[in-house]
């Protein structure tokens, strides 16, 4: 089970039917949800601030549950959701270990209709409670699919039609240079590593986000959520 807080993420969690148990205080404000959530049987616990507290040391707004594991799926998967959509965009994430950064990236991802994330099984972050608590619910929406190669991944994504471009902060190119109306699959690098060297070479396009301030970098999710911005409106 998933361990979840808040208002937004258990409502989400509600939504997608995952919800399986939740505690709430005395004091606990939304008394809507807490009806909703009663008429779909689901066991609601009344206790005190103390135990909520003893739980989870973050905010948790008075209100905690637990939730049915949220399983990977194929990249066969999320390849046929792209089909159903107009343009796709799969996120490809290399080596990417923040958890909290993979729970932003989720939250773009639902946000900007992305087919879904695909990450490495080795050497990344996988889906788990802080995860399911940053994506504020994004979780239970957005397929995600740990493959063993990235770059065999990519062979694979191109014999499908998709158009590969990777975010670097050297390149020459932006945004702007990727082609219009095709699938496309975004490949993200780590914080302070970027994009590993053979799955640059297999990209189609490396284009940078163009920083105009004193800092020359941006956090994986921060960058995603540009990159998908970018490509989704032009």
């Amino acid at each position: 089970m998933l361990r979840i807080y808040g208002t937004n993420p258990i409502k989400a969690a509600l939504e997608a039917k995952t919800l399986i148990k939740v505690l709430v205080s005395l004091d606990y404000k939304n008394k809507g949800l807490i009806e909703s959530i009663k008429k779909k049987n689901i066991p609601v616990e009344v206790t005190s601030k103390q135990k909520l507290d003893s739980l989870v040391k973050e905010n948790h707004q008075g209100i905690i549950a637990y939730q049915k594991d949220i399983y990977t799926v194929g990249l066969d998967e999320i390849i046929s959701i792209s089909m159903k959509k107009p343009n796709p965009i799969i996120v490809m994430l290399d080596e990417l270990s923040d958890p909290h950064n993979l729970g932003a990236i989720l939250r773009s991802a639902d946000a900007f209709d992305c087919a879904g994330i695909v990450y490495k099984k080795k050497g990344s972050v996988s889906l788990n409670d802080t995860v399911a608590k940053v994506s504020t619910g994004a979780i239970n929406f957005v397929k995600c699919a740990e493959v063993t190669n990235l770059s065999s991944t990519i062979k694979k994504l191109k014999e499908k039609g998709f158009w590969v471009v990777g975010l670097d902060g050297d390149s020459d190119l932006t945004l702007k240079d990727a082609p219009k109306n095709v699938p496309l699959c975004l490949v993200v690098g780590s914080e302070g590593f970027g994009i590993s060297r053979l799955v640059k070479s297999n990209c189609d396009l490396i284009a940078k986000i163009p920083m105009f301030g004193r800092v020359n970098c941006l956090n994986a999710s921060v960058a995603t959520s540009i990159a998908l911005f970018a490509l989704k409106t032009q």
